[in-house]
């Protein structure tokens, strides 16, 4: 039986996706986007006019269980770098934390980092879900996007 402490509370999947940059990170920034391409079919819908544009953003989502989230934008570096903390409405992040990492490779093509890092997460009753977001749950979020990206 594996203990809890023998998971691994940061995990990430990386891959090669022939689109640009920009284009990869605009369906990642527009929330709206998130549910086309999310592996844990998790996401249900968000609000359009929510592009996020820089550390300290919020934008909420709802799930599909029909629950609201607000994401808390950590780190932000437009085409780049993107990560945030998701909460129930007007609490703190309980800590958990989603991060997206773009390293262009040439005007069409990126090598693209996903991570789930749960590192700081307290609460007994997210440990669970916490344990079940895989690598390959990342690699799928991962392989739509790309799907996504390079169509067109």
């Amino acid at each position: 039986m594996i203990s809890h402490e023998d998971v691994p509370r940061v995990v990430s999947a990386s891959r090669e996706i022939a689109a640009g940059a920009a284009r990869i990170f605009e369906l990642i920034a527009n929330p709206m986007q998130q549910p086309r391409w999310d592996g844990n079919d998790n996401l249900a819908n968000a609000p359009d006019g929510q592009r996020i544009r820089t550390i300290g953003d919020v934008f909420t989502m709802t799930l599909t269980k029909g629950s609201i989230r607000e994401n808390h934008v950590v780190e932000f570096d437009e085409g780049r770098v993107i990560a945030w903390k998701p909460s129930e409405p007007d609490q703190p992040p309980p800590g958990h934390l989603w991060r997206w990492t773009l390293d262009p490779i040439d005007s069409s093509r990126t090598h693209v980092t996903h991570t789930y890092d749960w590192t700081g997460l307290t609460d007994e009753n997210r440990l669970a879900r916490a344990r079940a977001t895989t690598a390959d749950k990342l690699q799928a979020s991962l392989d739509r996007l790309a799907a996504l990206a390079e169509r067109d």
